[in-house]
């Protein structure tokens, strides 16, 4: 019986470069190998490559043709795809190590502060829970997908925004929708509970929260409230999951309620009117994603479906904006106060500085937990 020692090493060298060694010393040719072993050479040569394993069965057929017991071949191939196994492992590695500057900048901390990432020690680690949380295999790669390119798209004032950080916002709104059911969008059916949506408006976060999420699923319409994540800058955004289902982001930092409101029906007009089903609209400090007509026209179907326009002009040609005239109106409408006191200081109907008590601030529940 023929016996050999094996040297091992940290490169993985195929079984088959052994087995070439093997025949050369007994004098036999691939191609007579081949026969001898009822095989076609085209496929007994991807094993001297590396390319095709050699099984069990192969590994029977080489014991009975060249004499080497079968366990000497398996052992080799399991040593050889496990060596290839390292060598991938390292590499991965040495990619993730180069990666591991992007951590701060796609908001690491914040995400897994938040439950969106597991808090890990390590930086490769780390590293690798953000390509998980991306389903990418690369996070420099992710620039490149259509679902981001407008956080990683160029211009702006505020150069302290961060690309990564607004796909990470993103991203958790993209997670959120895929993991809820709606029914088909309906746009009609939204209208028609635009009342409902206004009355939520005197309410706490705690109170309609989940009931504005279900009128919106109900027409097709996945709500995200987002935490805040530094350097984005994002208010909110729309886009499509698929033709039946639309996702509308809003970011929950702590704000005022008048502008959570006005903000929620600017980007169901965003959905409503101008749908860029294979794009993301995004709205930020300095970033917008459409023409600006539109977002005007976004802007004047959020005051009007807050504020009926002829019941605005009736109450502003009154001229009297006390306290107690705001409140009855409001009250008329069956709105948040701090609504028209909002609209008031934003048309320069009354200064900034007046009655800012009856503009209330929302607390969310994600903030407190985090």
């Amino acid at each position: 019986m023929m016996t050999r020692t094996v040297f091992h090493s940290d490169l993985p060298i195929p079984p088959g470069e052994y087995l070439a060694e093997v025949i050369a010393e007994l004098g036999i040719t691939k191609d007579e190998l081949a026969k001898r072993m009822s095989r076609p050479a085209t496929k007994l040569s991807a094993i001297f490559g590396g390319g095709k394993a050699i099984t069990p069965d192969t590994a029977l057929q080489l014991e009975k043709v060249v004499g080497v017991p079968a366990h000497i071949w398996t052992g080799l191939e399991a040593e050889y795809r496990l060596t290839l196994a390292r060598q991938h492992e390292k590499e991965e590695e040495r990619k993730r190590r180069d990666e591991s500057g992007l951590l701060k900048k796609f908001c690491y901390k914040e995400l897994a502060r938040f439950g969106f990432v597991a808090k890990k020690t390590k930086t490769s680690e780390k590293v690798l829970e953000l390509q998980r949380f991306f389903g990418i295999t690369s996070l420099r790669n992710l620039s490149g997908l259509k679902r981001y390119e407008g956080a990683f798209r160029r211009g702006g004032r505020n150069r302290k925004r961060s690309p990564e950080a607004l796909a990470a916002w993103l991203r958790i709104g993209e997670i959120a929708a895929q993991k809820a059911a709606c029914k088909p969008f309906d746009g009609s059916k939204l209208k028609n509970r635009f009342s409902e949506i206004r009355s939520m408006t005197t309410q706490l976060p705690e109170r309609f929260e989940q009931h504005l999420q279900n009128i919106l699923s109900e027409s097709g319409v996945i709500l995200v409230l987002a935490p805040h994540l530094p350097k984005t800058y994002a208010h909110g955004a729309t886009f499509w999951l698929n033709p039946g289902k639309a996702v509308l982001m809003l970011t929950i930092r702590g704000r005022y309620a008048d502008i959570f409101w006005f903000s929620l029906l600017h980007e169901i007009c965003h959905i409503l009117h101008h749908q860029y089903k294979q794009g993301v609209i995004l709205e930020n400090d300095d970033l917008r994603d459409v023409d600006q007509a539109l977002e005007d026209e976004a802007d004047r179907f959020a005051a009007d479906a807050l504020i009926p326009p002829e019941a605005y002009k009736q109450f502003v040609e009154t001229a009297s904006f006390r306290k107690e005239a705001i409140l009855r109106f409001a009250h008329h409408l069956n709105i948040d106060a701090g609504i028209v006191v909002g609209r008031l200081q934003h048309d320069e109907h009354i200064p900034k500085s007046w009655h800012t008590q009856l503009r209330s601030r929302y607390q969310w529940k994600m903030e407190l937990d985090g």
